[in-house]
């Protein structure tokens, strides 16, 4: 979702944007409810690319479905108990919402955050799941306010969400649930895919109070970004600068007097005929100056000083020869063996400089000692 309503919404809102008033109160109109869908659609999307990054799984949001609800169409679509998540708006809008999970999604979740596999889901759901879940939940949250700062031209922020379990019963606790849901409330539905690990719907439910400010907002909004382009004319155009020298940086674009560039300069926009421009100005050539090549490169370079790294000592290695042998022939090795080399007798045996090829040579016995001596430099 790129966070921009439709053409259709956008004429829906600016041309009937008191629908709300013809509404019953406690209700929202059609076009009320298609621009709420909107935003709860661009929100969740963004809040599935967070989700995304926090389990490592492929996260799919649905479409959202907007109703008018109450407290027993929540208890009848809800398996029993529940996660609720209170998510209130502290700056831009002034509001709260509520984010319904159920328990095993709420599991899986959190087990998947905590580095399991998202199948640990036979434990008791504690604090700690609730934890996980608050800061998923701010999160994911926070970067849904982010793409609602876009649509409204302004800045929205939340407080950290706080999570609880509910048991929901046909009996409403009033302190355990908020004021407004024991009244007609809107419910957004939403269907969940986590990988192969969920498959759910989740809600979030906004006082109708909190969903026409949001329309308004947005009513606002797209009303301020169509206003005639007349009233944002720049102001009139200064008086002509004098004509650049050719030593000068290239002059900006000038300003247009009866439609006209001034000073012969080209229109934006307008291909240049560069040879028309310098047709009547002298241009200097000269021959290009080439240094001489020479065969001695003494002058460029300085002579290497080799004597620094005289004391570096390395390792030099006599390699009489390689061949290659199994693990089975390898663990048959005992006193005695003879195995054969890659190297034929007499032919010049290998010097290895740390690990470099650097010279050939023949094997010598210098009083009770092998020794090597270098028949052939490698270069």
């Amino acid at each position: 979702m790129d966070g921009v309503l439709s053409q259709e919404e956008i004429n829906a809102l600016l041309n009937n944007p008191g629908a709300s008033s013809d509404t019953a109160d406690g209700q929202l109109s059609d076009s009320e409810k298609d621009t709420i869908g909107e935003i709860a659609n661009i929100s969740m999307g963004t809040a599935a690319t967070t989700l995304f990054s926090l389990v490592n799984r492929k996260v799919e949001i649905s479409t959202p479905v907007v109703t008018m609800a109450n407290w027993d169409d929540v208890v009848k679509a809800y398996e029993r108990p529940c996660v609720f998540i209170r998510i209130g708006f502290t700056v831009g809008l002034d509001g709260s919402n509520i984010l319904i999970l159920k328990e095993h999604d709420v599991k899986v979740i959190t087990d998947l955050m905590m580095g399991g596999d998202g199948t640990n889901t036979d434990v008791e759901l504690g604090e700690l799941h609730l934890s996980a879940i608050s800061e998923a939940m701010n999160q994911m949250m926070g970067s849904a306010a982010t793409s609602l700062s876009s649509m409204l031209n302004k800045k929205i922020d939340i407080s950290p969400p706080v999570a609880d379990l509910i048991d929901l019963t046909g009996n409403i606790d009033e302190g355990a649930i908020d004021d407004f849901l024991t009244q007609p409330f809107v419910k957004i539905s939403f269907k969940m895919e986590i990988g192969d690990l969920v498959d759910s719907e989740i809600m979030q439910l906004y006082p109708v109070s909190f969903a026409r400010e949001m329309c308004k907002s947005i009513t606002e909004t797209m009303t301020g970004g169509n206003e005639p382009i007349q009233e944002a004319t720049p102001q009139p155009a200064p008086a002509p600068a004098p004509q650049p020298q050719a030593s000068q940086p290239a002059p900006q674009p000038q300003p247009m007097i009866n439609q006209q560039p001034m000073m012969g300069q080209p229109m934006m926009g307008q291909p240049v005929d560069m040879s028309a421009m310098y047709a009547n100005q002298q241009v200097n050539v000269q021959p290009a100056q080439f240094q001489n090549f020479t065969g001695d490169m003494n002058g460029v370079f300085p002579k290497e000083n080799i004597d620094l790294i005289m004391d570096v000592p390395l390792e030099v290695t006599v390699e009489l020869g390689r061949t290659s042998k199994s693990i089975h022939d390898i663990l048959d090795f005992a006193p005695g063996t003879i195995i054969e080399l890659n190297k034929i007798a007499g032919e010049p045996i290998d010097v290895l400089v740390n690990g470099k090829y650097v010279a050939k040579g023949e094997v010598v016995v210098i009083e009770e000692s092998f020794g090597v001596r270098i028949t052939e430099i490698i270069k």
